[in-house]
């Protein structure tokens, strides 16, 4: 019986190892684009529940709900309004500094921007689409993903309210959490 090839051996674990990294970045790699390149979905015969009627201009980067008087900027905190659509990248926050950015954009143009409460924010969801439930004519390049409420859990003191813009649903997480931001004022304009 002939020894085993020591030289072949480790050369075949070699290349059965690169092929498993290769395998893995590359599905790595497609699992962090598949975030960004989620079509929205939505029921073609479904009853909004955010119309475009529903919500007036104010500035290019500010919209009025006239069902509620609230007034949105159009895109999360770390984005910018382009002209026609939310460039840049959204930024996560915890819940301390959602509400210390809040503060900080008030204090700015003292127009009283501050972190929505979970009711509010829900106000936004469009109940008829996904990944981003959200009127994407209105509020472009939304994550699909948790936003942050000023609401917190009344049975954790180390939890608050999100509202899910994947699917319309909200939660309670951690204050801790690194999550989006989406700033609201009450309309001054009447």
């Amino acid at each position: 019986m002939s020894k085993p090839n020591n030289r072949n051996a480790k050369s075949a674990i070699k290349n059965a190892v690169l092929s498993t990294c290769k395998v893995f970045a590359a599905s790595t790699l497609l699992a962090s684009l598949s975030v960004s390149v989620y079509a929205q979905e939505c029921l073609s015969d479904g009853l909004e529940t955010t119309p475009q009627d529903n919500f007036e201009e104010l500035t290019s980067s500010t919209l009025l709900d006239t069902t509620t008087d609230l007034v949105w900027r159009r895109c999360a905190e770390g984005q910018m309004w382009d002209g026609s659509t939310c460039s840049g990248e959204a930024v996560k926050y915890t819940w301390q500094q959602a509400l210390q950015l809040a503060h900080r954009a008030s204090n700015e143009d003292l127009l009283g921007w501050r972190l929505p409460n979970v009711k509010e924010l829900a106000t936004l969801t469009e109940r008829d689409c996904v990944r981003p439930a959200i009127n994407s004519t209105l509020f472009p390049a939304t994550p699909p993903d948790d936003f942050w409420t000023s609401t917190p859990s009344a049975d954790d003191p180390d939890r608050a309210w999100v509202v899910a813009f994947f699917n319309a649903s909200h939660s309670i997480k951690g204050k801790d959490r690194f999550i989006y931001v989406r700033l609201v004022r009450t309309n001054t304009n009447e």
